[in-house]
């Protein structure tokens, strides 16, 4: 028998940091099971690469959602990470934490636990700053020390400076951290780069450990359930690339991370979930955990589309040459575009309160970015888009087993702006950022707003059906097996990341979180890796 400290399921963000930290700190043997492929892929690398990937590609896995009554029956993707660092391998780099409400929140949450460990902002601070090794920022809430490296863009394009003018002329202040003192403003973002390379997990945590006899990460596993005996979590169950089934074996403890759609699938196909559920399928079950695939949590993003008056932004669709000149640029000084993630610029702001915590957040991408829900609706040219996002929806959808069968894809439903109060959020996110673009200096280089297309002149009703038609995730799907008091019936986790009704077996990835935080998920998850890590190494036997 294959026996190892510990079993992590899932080598993606948060996976990745909880099994180096168990190994490095803990001198524990652990595995890494990861269903997708090796991180090491010059795309994935350099930091714009994500828009070569994200409609089309090995590296990541398509959940179509169900069809979306409340959006006139649409399916769309929610696109996962489907490679060693899960999403900080593929996603846009943005370097965010959220606000220290979000996490004392959840300290709120679950008080009066019996297990109580703290998970306010001082609680959590720490291992943020751990991990950080900022390229300009040092000081109580920063850090230049830690494995993964954050900098400033490497490269601005100008219409990500017209539009930070932009929104200063309506009344925002410039913000030079949106991980500092206040979220609200515009500015530029942080990123998980260094010297035009992505710091993934995968690379910063697990590379430095390649030559460790006590870590050991395997490819293309597939892990099919969890083996439970006697209320114990024991090991997992996987299928390898050449299709063999495969046990292997826990001596500690299984940790599931494979991201909010994949574990609430796996919880549930072990036989830990909601009864009913279970039986339609067959399943017997082990663990009724109601709240196991509930509570479902994505930020919702609307796309806003100018078309500019000249050869403003990065390039148009297929302008080869253009993007030749960037890529000789890139390879001979390691300089230009290419150094830069295509977000560089970007803004908290609450247009209906605004001295009040943000309600939205936006993106600034200087390109008229097509995907395959507006491909057909803009003119491929020169522009820029801006993505609009509530950053603490009230919606929430499920996440719900298909069949019995592992190879079948999860039912996901995120009734995204399905609740009322998160669409007048976005509209009145969209109509600020439709304003924007009629403020100096971003106004002289704008020819017409194409996407909502009439532009300022839009309706209340034209508006709304244009953020049903467009709303897609922000790729931050949460809370599917969150943590909860013990009075919670939904609760399916305890305050250290525990599986109720289950000795050993914990949830260290975006399904554990009660709320999603205010703004991008990737350096929450890492923590909730580090925090799983740090629960465990405090209380070995």
């Amino acid at each position: 028998m294959q026996k190892f400290d510990y079993i992590v399921v899932g080598g993606g963000s948060s996976g990745c940091v909880a099994a180096a930290k168990l190994v490095s700190e803990g001198d524990a043997s652990v595995l890494i099971l990861e269903a997708g492929y090796s991180n090491k892929h010059p795309l994935l690398d350099m930091p714009p690469g994500i828009f070569k990937m994200i409609n089309g590609s090995k590296f990541m896995r398509y959940h179509k959602t169900k069809p979306q009554v409340h959006l006139g029956g649409r399916v769309h993707d929610i696109p996962q990470g489907h490679v060693l660092g899960g999403g900080s391998s593929v996603n846009a780099q943005v370097y965010m934490r959220g606000r220290p409400d979000d996490y004392n929140e959840w300290d709120d949450i679950l008080a009066g636990n019996a297990d109580k460990v703290g998970w306010r902002w001082e609680n959590v601070l720490p291992h943020f700053r751990g991990m950080e090794n900022n390229n300009r920022l040092n000081n109580d809430l920063h850090n230049t020390d830690g494995e993964m490296l954050v900098s400033d863009p490497g490269h601005v394009n100008e219409f990500s400076r017209w539009f930070m003018q932009a929104v200063q002329a309506k009344g925002e202040p410039y913000n030079t951290d949106f991980n500092g003192s206040q979220q609200r403003g515009v500015g530029l973002y942080q990123f998980m780069n260094r010297h035009g390379k992505r710091s993934s997990s995968a690379y910063a945590f697990i590379t430095p450990l390649a030559n460790n006899p006590k870590l050991e990460v395997r490819l293309q596993c597939e892990v099919t359930r969890v083996l439970l005996e006697d209320g114990r979590a024991i090991g997992v169950e996987y299928r390898n690339a050449s299709g063999e089934l495969v046990s292997v074996f826990a001596e500690k403890e299984v940790i599931l991370s494979a991201g909010a759609i994949i574990t609430p699938k796996l919880l549930m196909l072990s036989g830990i979930g909601p009864a009913d559920h279970l039986a339609s399928h067959g399943i017997e079950c082990q663990v009724n955990l109601p709240g196991v695939g509930q509570n479902f949590i994505d930020h919702p993003e609307v796309p806003i589309t100018a078309l500019a008056n000249g050869p403003y932004g990065y390039f148009k669709q297929g302008e080869g040459w253009r993007m030749l000149k960037n890529g000789l640029q890139f390879k001979l000084f390691g300089s230009g575009p290419i150094t830069s993630a295509g977000v560089e610029a970007g803004a908290f702001v609450n247009p209906l309160k605004p001295a009040e915590l943000p309600t939205i957040q936006a993106f600034c991408v200087p390109i008229v970015y097509l995907d395959r829900d507006t491909v057909n609706e803009i003119p491929n040219d020169y522009g820029l888009t801006i993505t609009t996002v509530v950053i603490k929806p009230k919606s929430r959808g499920t996440v719900e087993l298909a069949s019995a069968d592992p190879a079948a894809m999860p039912l996901v439903s995120p009734d995204l702006l399905k609740d009322e109060a998160d669409m007048q959020a976005m509209m009145a996110g969209q109509r600020f950022f439709i304003d924007a673009f009629e403020q100096a200096p971003l106004k002289r280089r704008i020819k017409q707003i194409a996407l909502p297309k009439q532009g300022k002149a839009v309706t209340d009703e034209e508006l709304r059906e244009h953020c049903k038609r467009f709303v897609k995730t922000n790729y931050h799907p949460a809370g599917t097996a969150k943590m909860g008091a013990d009075n919670d019936p939904m609760a399916v986790l305890d305050s250290q990341l525990r599986v109720r009704g289950c000795i050993g077996l914990r949830v260290c990835d975006m399904s554990a979180v009660p709320n999603i935080n205010a703004g991008n998920t990737n350096a929450p998850a890492m923590m909730l890796g580090s925090r799983c890590a740090q629960f465990i190494l405090e209380n070995r036997d």
